[in-house]
């Protein structure tokens, strides 16, 4: 397919533009895909708000943007499970397959992938991506493209719960209500847990948890959140926890609220990267503390779990924002975080 496509760049911090480039020609393994929808993550809004994540930094022209979902357009020669017209959901990072973390399957870990919007890679803010047919995953006809964009961060939710060990009867309990708190939560009840606690210092996120089956929620900004947990578990503490924000303050505290030989998952990252804590009392309660990488072997359980019904994934989205819009898209997210849960552009 020959031609040109609009693709938005980030032109320089807190600044967005638009450049036009040849629409991608897909190799003999891979798929090109006309995209309809893409999530802007908070990554996204990290490089777009100080230009730098970390040791990555961001290099202008820049294109943002890793939750992508559209329809195939045209296949290499060597693609046989995917036609023109399919729907997919595109897992972004494309591993070597052959380090040894890759061997054991523990393909998010490899040190040479290449994944979208993480510098220097590109992103997909654009009209068409040409992607590895293998990292392309159709979507059931229940299952619209929109809810594709987002597998993405529900396998980072999904991939937590695994992580943690969760299961059924345990008493969870989740900082941060932002989306990767809430996909922590859909990807919890899918399982099975049906005792959820958010924490956040927002409303209209603790609001947005409880809509989607949080259990109870505790305002961290209004409330004494230690007491208020061990309040809600009878003094008891909870089973298993997730720390989505990020902070010292919810990583703390939710020492001091787990249950003695509990699991701890750290999902978030501080703004520094660093993280201060009680480690005296995380010894004394034998705790034991997972963290997370993004995500593996996940996009077809998550796409089945959306399928299925086991996960309102629409329910996370609060703004639907067009792709000629971008600028006032990635403002909006950055600076309305009290109305503003998770964006989506669509594309086309």
């Amino acid at each position: 397919m020959e031609g040109k496509m609009k693709v938005a760049v980030m032109e320089g911090i807190g600044k967005m533009g638009y450049l036009e480039r040849d629409i991608p020609v897909p190799e003999d393994d891979e798929v090109l895909v006309k995209l309809e929808y893409v999530g802007i993550c908070g990554s996204d809004l990290h490089y777009y708000e100080t230009g730098r994540m970390g040791d990555c930094i961001v290099e202008p022209p820049f294109v943002l943007g890793h939750e992508p979902a559209g329809v195939v357009v045209e296949t290499g020669k060597n693609v046989t499970h995917l036609k023109p017209g399919d729907r997919v959901a595109l897992e972004p990072g494309k591993t070597c397959g052959h380090c040894e973390f890759c061997r054991q399957g523990k393909y998010n870990l490899c040190p040479d992938v290449i994944f979208f919007a993480t510098p220097p890679v590109n992103g997909v803010f654009q009209e068409y991506a040409a992607h590895e047919a293998g990292l392309c995953f159709k979507l059931p006809d229940n299952v619209d493209t929109m809810e594709g964009a987002l597998i993405e961060p529900l396998a980072v939710g999904f991939h937590a719960a695994i992580e943690g060990g969760a299961r059924i009867g345990q008493t969870a309990v989740i900082t941060g209500a932002g989306c990767i708190g809430l996909v922590t939560l859909l990807a919890l009840k899918a399982m099975g847990l049906t005792n959820i606690i958010v924490v956040d210092i927002m409303q209209n996120r603790l609001e947005k948890a409880l809509e989607l089956g949080a259990t109870a929620v505790i305002n961290g900004k209004e409330q004494d959140t230690v007491q208020e947990i061990l309040r809600l578990t009878g003094g008891r503490g909870c089973d298993i926890s997730f720390e989505t924000a990020g902070t010292n303050i919810t990583t703390e505290q939710l020492i001091r609220a787990s249950r003695k030989g509990s699991n701890i998952v750290l999902v978030g990252y501080s703004s520094d990267g660093m993280l201060t804590m009680p480690s005296g009392l995380a010894l004394d309660k034998e705790l034991t503390f997972k963290t997370i990488f993004r995500y593996r072997h996940i996009y077809p359980m998550a796409i089945d779990a959306v399928a299925g019904g086991k996960v309102n994934l629409k329910g996370i989205v609060t703004n639907v924002f067009d792709f000629d819009d971008i600028q006032h898209a990635m403002d909006a997210s950055v600076k309305e975080k009290a109305t503003i849960v998770k964006s989506v552009v669509k594309i086309c």
